[in-house]
């Protein structure tokens, strides 16, 4: 259903990871549980100085978690496609889709937690920018497409 690959959304590191549908998902279907291993928000000092820090995740109001799974890999949209709850009961994070996802879409949830919740990241100052400019990108390369001619039509 799902799988990790290179993700446009990057900054051109080392990683660029995202996970993206390999199949159509259903809005509200759900795409992944990912485990978690928590933590007290105290000893979040400790993790702050490691990489790991950048794949963690708030879990409650007293502890932070680690994502296992697919979870850690999932990137930031302030206009999602996906959303999650937290289990404690399971200890797991639970993703859904938040509308219907085609097949090779990248799978993206607000990191914000509420999926309309405009409120800037601590760690990206220039999102919207990139986003806007990968966002024209992508809509100069539909229109270079569509000028081209179609071979298969007959014609000249």
């Amino acid at each position: 259903m799902i799988e990790v690959r290179q993700s446009k959304l990057g900054d051109g590191g080392e990683f660029n990871r995202g996970v993206f549908a390999t199949v159509d998902i259903a809005k509200g279907q759900l795409i992944h549980q990912a485990p978690v291993v928590p933590y007290p928000n105290e000893d979040h000092e400790h993790i702050e100085k490691t990489i790991l820090e950048d794949y963690v995740f708030e879990y409650g109001a007293n502890h932070t978690a680690i994502l296992l799974g697919y979870g850690s890999l999932i990137n930031h949209s302030y206009e999602p496609n996906a959303t999650y709850d937290i289990n404690f009961e399971n200890h797991t994070f639970d993703f859904y889709a938040y509308i219907d996802i085609k097949a090779g879409e990248e799978i993206l949830i607000n990191y914000n937690g509420e999926e309309d919740n405009m409120d800037p990241l601590w760690f990206l100052d220039d999102y919207e920018e990139r986003m806007r400019e990968m966002q024209e990108q992508e809509a100069a390369e539909a229109l270079t497409k569509s000028e081209q001619p179609d071979e298969n039509s007959g014609k000249k």
